[in-house]
């Protein structure tokens, strides 16, 4: 009897096993170095919800895996990430045994990287479309070579820019309203607090948004996703900045479920790479996450990334031929101190907080709000009843003595021949060479001594005040074995506040706020309070506000089979703008104080892509999106500082975007080619310029203009290639290529808007047609880039790498107002001016082509491990770019002060134009060295 009882319970005992087992992956994740477990590894399975965090003994344990073919994600900020294929059987448990974690080169490389994507980005003309920064988080050999390789001569990934990408940081959008292009600096300085990265490529799926035709890269801050641990660095450079100190901490996650993360850095340069560009940088980071149990957790992240740093002037030909590439009209000497007029100061401190509730096993559901509030600044010189105080203004230089005919000397020489001087010219010249930086003092001793104390002259900062806050909520679901959902809603509320504020009178004691190129009431800025004295920390020129609202949802649903996968997407946004001004305009007086019209947009998008697998290591993929787009607040308003007017003829964009690619992924070889193309139709571009003889009868030397184009057509066509060998355990190849054709595809309409038009009780809107713009290139970008580079991995964790890249196919950015028929058609007679050929217009507006650029860089890096007992490492990078320092023009812009044929000809005659290109330069040779330690 007790054998039978036996018997039966242990049977039950089976029975109920067998009933109670569960399918689950599990494993454990180790050092290669110490074989020792790591701690909070992130493992997740792809296209579900399922994720977990290693344990302190490195192992993890996922139930409820859905069964058939999955893909499991092993990652750890430090670690080299990997993939691993699985088969999954119901009701079995697939161990995956020993996982073996490699420490990851690129982390360290992506601290070389921020050296170059924060320099300059955000401003006018500087090439602030790079999109290096935003190729951080990605593993593929081209767009690594892209970002670290290329990313030095402002190459654009398919030739798009940045705007056409989202930036996220937990799943909110951090591209901004304004125009379109996330603020690097916002987190700038915090490199370790922001490696948690995913990126996509292209139009292909995002678990977090719809995305655009250049890709997506997600941020994700949350506090139990970091490896446990500090680490403290101390970096040298000569690119934008000198010094860099950073220190972090992460506590991982403890038995009552908290965690936090806690970064800080600070940046600085007495003198960057560039003349008088002085730089200092504070950057803090903490992420606190509070898990209640298995279903909800709450993250609250903050970041304040403060940015201070002077500006470089952009010079034509004649200043560099005089002074050299890194010159910069900028600074001055003060007190014995360099001092650059033209600062630029960024203070966006974030905060958010995040709720994951993981409804169940299948259903994800995140929800963020975000508070941003700060300031953006760019400080100038003004001279309201001086005389230009820019050491390059025209009337300054050599040329402009050169291209009077009047000033030219025949002098007999002694044997009787002649020589043909310009005497003012050779004086201009060493004047110049004299006086070729800011007077600081002759600005505060001509404040000091104007009739009336007014300031001759005033130093202003250009002031955006943005205060924003951003809702979305993110759902994540697995509808069955083979589909899943991505769904998403996201708002954002915006208030600009636009405005100048005097920073500093230089010794004077106040300015009038009022515009000295026109008289009586169409002189005051603020005619509510005309004739108002400014001091130290009062408004001047203009002010107002303006409003954004956008709400945003979208739907995915992926589709994985054996064979294939697949997804298709679609998204739905409306956005309104609407303008406040706070001034009223002189020449816009009933159109300037006060709110406006509201302007509405409403948008959508479709896209759609399927991944063939052929084998397991040859596949191919295709995608496709169509979508609306909504005019950046940028170029919504053709004159925001004076009027509440919008843009003419302001309309939606429409984007077409297909790719395909082959995809090889052999144990040593990997490759991947694909074929893109892009249209972009309907878009605005707005720029600003003092213009001549496009405006009256009498010319207007002195009128500043707004040139609005519409309609702007651009086609990208091209292919990239990516290419990765693994040789030996110790030696690997990589290779990339990207060669594109890059264009504006049709002609555009041109108008401007001139003030002295307004001034005369007239339309300030000029027509002036069509533009031709119809295959001029794409400007300041390499249309062509090719890379090849060999790296050494020693077992004993040193490594050296090298690698060449040639860029060409770059050009200058044209001006459009010289591409209409003003330029060589007299408007007053209605015939070509005098000269005015098909021929000689054609060789007049030939689009110029910068030379080829062959750059050579050099990494390398070696860790030590402190301890066999604990991860304790000691390390340093160390990178030189630009190795036989070669001097290459990133990017330029014809200047459009010259707009008709007969001007731009008598500007030229003379072989040194007062009104030339302005072109801007790459770092020469530079180098980067970072010495770590993590415990």
């Amino acid at each position: 009897m007790k054998k039978l009882i036996f018997s039966v319970l242990l049977v039950m005992q089976v029975l109920l096993g067998m009933a109670q087992s569960e399918t689950k992956v599990t494993g454990k994740v180790v050092d290669s170095k110490t074989q020792r477990p790591i701690k909070g590894v992130v493992v997740s399975v792809q296209n579900t919800v399922l994720m977990k965090l290693t344990n302190a003994e490195g192992v993890f344990i996922i139930e409820k895996v859905p069964t058939g073919t999955q893909l499991i994600q092993v990652k750890s900020d430090g670690y080299t990430p990997q993939l691993l294929s699985v088969e999954v059987v119901e009701n079995q448990t697939v161990d995956l045994g020993v996982i073996v974690f490699e420490e990851d080169i690129t982390a360290e490389l992506q601290l070389s990287l921020i050296t170059l994507t924060e320099n300059d980005l955000g401003d006018d003309n500087s090439g602030s479309e790079n999109t290096a920064g935003l190729l951080q988080a990605s593993r593929d050999a081209f767009q690594q070579t892209a970002a670290f390789n290329w990313g030095q001569a402002r190459f654009r990934v398919r030739g798009l820019d940045n705007e056409y990408a989202t930036t996220m940081i937990n799943g909110i959008a951090m591209n901004k309203l304004f125009d379109g292009r996330p603020q690097w600096s916002n987190w700038g300085g915090l490199n370790d607090a922001t490696r948690n990265q995913e990126f996509t490529m292209g139009s292909k799926p995002s678990d977090y948004t719809f995305g655009g035709p250049l890709g997506t890269q997600e941020i994700n801050t949350r506090a139990s996703l970091y490896r446990p641990g500090s680490r403290v660095s101390m970096s040298g450079t000569n690119t934008n900045y000198s010094w860099r100190v950073m220190g972090t901490h992460a506590s991982g996650m403890d038995k009552n479920g908290w965690a936090y993360v806690i970064s800080a850095s600070r940046r600085w340069a007495q003198e960057a790479h560039f003349e008088g560009t002085d730089y200092s940088a504070n950057s803090f980071f903490a992420s606190l996450e509070k898990k209640f149990n298995d279903r909800h957790s709450l993250n609250l992240t903050t970041i304040y990334a403060q940015n201070s740093r002077g500006k470089n002037s952009p010079n034509t030909e004649e200043v560099n031929n005089l002074m050299g590439i890194k010159y910069n009209s900028y600074w001055g000497y003060q007190d014995g101190k360099k001092r650059n007029s033209r600062d630029k100061d960024v203070e966006e401190p974030i905060a958010m907080l995040s709720h994951y509730w993981k409804i169940n096993s299948k259903t994800l559901l995140n929800t963020n709000i975000a508070y941003q509030v700060g300031r953006i600044s760019n400080s100038r010189l003004e001279n309201p009843i001086g005389n230009n105080p820019d050491p390059t203004y025209y009337r300054n230089l050599p040329s402009y003595f050169l291209n009077n005919p009047d000033n030219y000397v025949t002098v007999n020489n002694p044997d009787g021949s002649t020589t043909v001087t310009n005497p003012l010219a050779d004086i201009a010249r060493e004047q110049f060479l004299l006086n070729s930086q800011i007077n600081w003092n002759a600005m505060y001793i001509a404040n000091q001594n104007t009739a009336t104390g007014e300031s001759a002259f005033i130093l202003t900062e250009q002031r955006n005040d943005d205060e924003q806050f951003s809702f979305n909520s993110l759902l994540n679901t697995i509808l069955s074995d083979n589909v899943s959902l991505n769904a998403g809603v996201s708002l954002k509320k915006l208030k600009s506040h636009n405005y100048t504020t005097v920073t500093d009178l230089l010794g004077g004691a106040y300015v009038l706020n009022v515009d000295r190129f026109f008289s009586g009431d169409n002189s005051q800025f603020d005619l509510n309070n005309p004739n108002a004295q400014i001091g130290e920390g009062g408004t001047f020129g203009y002010n107002y506000n303006l409003f954004a609202n956008v709400a945003e949802a979208f739907t995915q649903f992926k589709f994985n089979y054996n064979k294939v996968d697949f997804y298709l997407a679609q998204t739905f946004s409306r956005t309104d703008y609407q303008r406040e001004g706070l001034f009223r305009s002189g020449n816009y007086a009933n159109n300037s104080f006060g709110k406006g019209a509201i302007e509405v947009f409403e948008n959508f998008g479709f896209k759609g892509g399927a991944t063939y697998k052929i084998t397991g290591r040859h596949l191919l993929d295709f995608n496709g999106l169509y979508m609306t787009k909504a005019p950046s607040l940028r170029n919504a308003f053709f004159n925001a500082r004076r009027s509440n007017d919008f843009t003419p003829d302001l309309n939606s964009e429409a984007v077409i975007s297909a790719d395909a690619s082959y995809i090889l992924r052999a144990p040593r070889f990997k490759a991947r080619a694909t074929g893109f193309f892009t249209k972009v139709s309907d878009a605005t571009e707005i720029a600003f310029f003092y213009a001549e003889n496009i405006g009256d009868n009498d010319g207007d030397e002195d009128s500043f203009v707004t040139e609005i184009t519409t309609g702007v057509q651009r086609r990208n066509i091209g292919g990239e290639l990516g290419l990765e060998y693994q040789i030996t355990s110790t030696i690997k190849l990589t290779g990339a290529a990207s060669y594109g054709q890059y264009i504006y595809s049709d002609n555009a309409r041109l108008k401007t808007s001139d003030d002295n038009l307004a001034a005369l009780g007239q339309s300030p809107i000029k027509d002036f047609g069509t533009v031709y713009l119809k295959n001029y290139r794409q400007p300041g970008m390499p249309q062509q880039a090719y890379s090849f580079g060999i790296e050494y991995r020693d077992p004993k964790f040193w490594w050296i790498g090298a690698n060449i890249n040639y860029l060409d196919d770059s050009y200058i950015s044209v001006s459009k107002i010289m591409r209409t028929d003003n330029f060589s058609i007299d408007d007053q007679t209605g015939i070509s001016y005098p000269g005015a050929t098909e021929e000689t217009v054609r060789e007049a507006l030939r689009q110029e082509k910068f030379d080829p650029i062959t750059l050579v860089n050099l990494t390398g890096g070696k860790s030590w491990r402190l301890s066999r007992k604990t991860r304790d490492t000691f390390g340093f990078f160390a990178s030189i770019n630009n190795l036989f320092d070669i001097k290459y023009k990133t990017g330029g812009f014809e200047q459009s002060r010259k707009a008709t044929f007969v001007d731009l000809a008598a500007d030229r005659a003379y072989g040194s134009p007062s009104f030339g290109p302005r072109y801007f330069y790459g770092y020469t040779r530079t180098f980067f060295v970072n010495f770590y330690i993590n415990f």
